[in-house]
């Protein structure tokens, strides 16, 4: 009986990460993962909290223990990376991460005996790498992605830098955040207890703002200020890395420095590289050919498999090759651009249209929500009492959306307050 009663309190703490908008789908894989990361009361206590930011008060009168009581176990998640503690307004607030970015990674962003992270590493590569249903609900799910791609900014030629806003930069994210944390690279640490990392640096993953304010806190990532945040990026770039972060303009909450053959979010890329799993860069690269000397190059620093060698077409020497782009693989980070030694053999162009970034954290997990048909979730979600500050929110991001977007929205609602309000805009 008390088997079954651990096992139940794990399904619902399953249940209640699924409706995180990027989702975490309860396989027999996700199971022996939360049984690692939570004990079974913590899984029990954890599957009453609501998504959104809640109060030690909200989660004292749910799970029906004092504030005291309560704020000693937020507290004790919240040393582990498994929940974190935001000032919003200047009040204290916490949140619980989604699996992914967050919680799993901040189960590997430090070294320490908080978890079993050889069990955990060969546990998130089974659920992750081998079965599909998680990483295509992440990565695969929607138009809105999670994260996006940064250009490399050394790539650019001097006259595209009008193109390219302060928002597309990596070093602006850097030089404007409140606070910038730095902890081991998830994923390259997670090869490293499979026996399969590469070179590539891993003390070099950055949180920003209220998250890295939380993560620093605990232990799980270290402060430093923004001329070490650049000299990160620069190393990054040195090494070949994609920067890979949140995908929104405002507040971004982290960024990867990406290697193809680690890297979760490059895995995905390549794995379901037709359904667009991140947002690229407003930038392709545009071969010369007939500068190109096909050295190959290009072809072996690209993270996605984007680059290729094709026959030059030149009757005198047969066997010449040049580089070849697949626009509809590539990202538009520039490392290729970068290692090509031809010089102006290969630069950036501007896509033809560009794409559209979310606004800020609240705008792409509204978008996400409604495009993976979880917006229900995400409004009605008050375990912990819903605000109407909250709510508020949500709504207000809605009636900006562009009408198809409004009325994917209101069909999942199948709300009358809402279509009323949709009709007066």
């Amino acid at each position: 009986m008390s088997h079954n009663t651990v096992k139940e309190s794990y399904r619902k703490l399953s249940e209640r990460l699924n409706r995180f908008p990027q989702g975490a789908p309860p396989t027999k894989l996700l199971f022996p993962i939360l049984e690692v990361l939570f004990s079974s009361e913590e899984a029990e206590l954890v599957s009453l909290l609501p998504i959104k930011p809640f109060s030690v008060k909200a989660a004292a009168n749910v799970w029906k223990k004092t504030e005291v009581e309560a704020q000693l176990v937020l507290d004790k998640l919240a040393s582990r990376g498994m929940m974190l503690d935001v000032q919003i307004h200047g009040e204290q607030a916490y949140v619980l991460p989604p699996p992914m970015a967050g919680s799993f990674e901040f189960s590997m962003m430090r070294i320490g005996e908080h978890y079993d992270q050889k069990l955990l590493a060969e546990l998130f590569h089974q659920y992750l790498n081998v079965e599909e249903d998680f990483i295509r609900a992440l990565f695969a799910g929607g138009e809105t992605q999670l994260g996006r791609t940064f250009v490399n900014e050394s790539a650019l030629a001097a006259d595209n830098m009008i193109h390219v806003l302060d928002y597309e930069r990596a070093s602006e994210v850097v030089r404007t955040a409140s606070s910038i944390g730095v902890g081991i690279c998830y994923c390259r640490h997670k090869k490293e207890h499979l026996g399969g990392a590469c070179s590539a640096p891993k003390d070099i993953c950055m949180t920003f703002n209220s998250t890295a304010r939380s993560v620093i806190k605990h232990g799980i990532a270290r402060q430093v200020d923004a001329s070490e945040g650049l000299e990160l990026l620069q190393e990054g770039i040195q090494h070949n890395l994609v920067q890979f972060g949140e995908n929104v303009r405002e507040k971004v909450s982290f960024i990867c420095n990406c290697c193809g053959c680690c890297c979760e979010a490059m895995l995905a890329a390549r794995r379901f590289a037709v359904l667009n799993p991140i947002a690229t860069t407003n930038f392709l690269p545009e071969i010369d050919e007939e500068k190109c000397s096909g050295c190959g190059k290009c072809v072996d620093v690209c993270p996605v498999q984007a680059m290729g060698l094709v026959s030059a077409g030149d009757w005198q020497k047969p066997k010449r090759k040049r580089a070849r782009v697949d626009e509809e693989l590539c990202l538009g980070c520039g490392v290729c651009v970068r290692q090509c030694r031809k010089e102006n053999a290969a630069a950036l162009k501007p896509r033809k249209q560009r794409v559209i970034t979310p606004v800020n954290t609240a705008h792409r997990t509204v978008l996400m929500a409604i495009e993976r048909g979880k917006l229900q979730d995400l409004i009605f979600d008050n375990h912990a009492l819903l605000s109407h500050r909250a709510m508020a929110a949500i709504l207000g991001v809605i009636l900006k959306l562009p009408p198809i977007k409004q009325a994917m929205a209101s069909q999942q609602m199948k709300s009358r307050y809402l279509e009323q309000l949709l009709r007066r805009r």
